[in-house]
């Protein structure tokens, strides 16, 4: 097969392609989301190595070329299992990375926001994923719990926009964001990216992820299948068990005809798992389904808890 045709089939795969605004970085919009190939609570190595390594290979190997991380995942395990398994890295590949946290011993999540604690983050991630230059680094704004908060960002921006100067980062986003940060954020500089918690649930940033698109600003949702609290829907494992798929498939695929900007980054630490992850471009939704699907946000907020 020709590298041009292999590329289409992988597009296809994937959920199709999108480019970064204003970037010539282009992606498939299933990525994969490094943060889980860390021991327990993000926190120190994992308990299978060689599987963690493995993972990230097969990644790659089925064309995903969207990677998300962070140096404060282990801390610093994570992007050293990445350079570990797949440098020097294809040329296709970016690797998004984001500051404002830190893990100390205890592994609490601590805010990391100042200007030299952002600048030494840079160059945690440039050490330990071994690169030069950042492509993409989010901003990432440490609210209540897994939550937002209300609260300028523009001092942590400035000092992104300046470290791109200096040629440290080449793009920035913003992660955890409210819409009146994205928009402080998108005052200051270029913002090629918000990435926030976003499923078939959890629906605040529905209004947000129309003005992103009309803007050409990709929406990458994390805790896309649920987070730390895997989504329980009857109609979701109905839909699933009609179309032959996990409901977690169907869910990555509601992700993906939501809005045509709205790029994947599913992660995991089990090789089956990643599989299935991949499988959801394959599903189609019918309107049917679609509208089913939407009135699952309906009936969590029913559901006590």
């Amino acid at each position: 097969m020709s590298s041009e045709k292999s590329t289409t089939v992988a597009d296809r795969a994937l959920g199709g392609r999108f480019t970064f605004p204003g970037t010539s970085l282009t992606v498939r919009r299933i990525g994969y989301g490094a943060m889980q190939l860390a021991g327990p609570g993000v926190f120190g190595p994992p308990k299978d190595p060689d599987t963690a390594l493995a993972v990230l290979r097969e990644v790659v190997a089925a064309g995903v070329n969207h990677l998300d991380t962070s140096d404060y995942y282990g801390p610093h395990v994570v992007n050293q299992i990445i350079r570990k398994a797949l440098h020097p890295y294809q040329d296709d590949l970016v690797i998004v990375s984001k500051l404002g946290a830190r893990r100390p011993a205890d592994g609490s999540w601590q805010p990391a926001i100042s200007p030299a604690e952002l600048t030494a983050g840079v160059h945690d991630n440039l050490r330990n994923l071994r690169l030069e230059a950042l492509d993409i680094v989010n901003y990432r704004v440490m609210g209540l719990g897994h939550g937002t908060a209300e609260g300028s960002i523009a001092e942590q921006i400035t000092v992104l926009a300046d470290l791109r100067r200096k040629g440290l980062i080449r793009n920035i986003g913003v992660s955890n964001a409210t819409a009146a940060q994205v928009a402080e954020a998108r005052a200051i500089t270029d913002i090629v990216c918000v990435q926030n918690n976003y499923n078939v649930v959890q629906r605040e940033d529905d209004t947000l992820i129309e003005e992103l698109a009309r803007a050409g600003i990709p929406y990458v949702p994390f805790f896309p299948l649920g987070g730390f609290t895997p989504l329980q829907s009857s109609t979701l494992s109905s839909v699933a068990g009609r179309l032959g798929a996990t409901p977690m498939q169907v869910a990555l695929a509601w992700l993906l005809q939501r809005s045509p900007n709205i790029l994947l980054i599913p992660g995991t630490s089990s090789l089956t798992h990643l599989r299935e992850n991949l499988g959801a471009a394959q599903l189609t939704l019918s309107p049917d389904v679609l509208a089913g699907l939407d009135g699952i946000a309906a009936e969590a907020a029913t559901v006590p808890h």
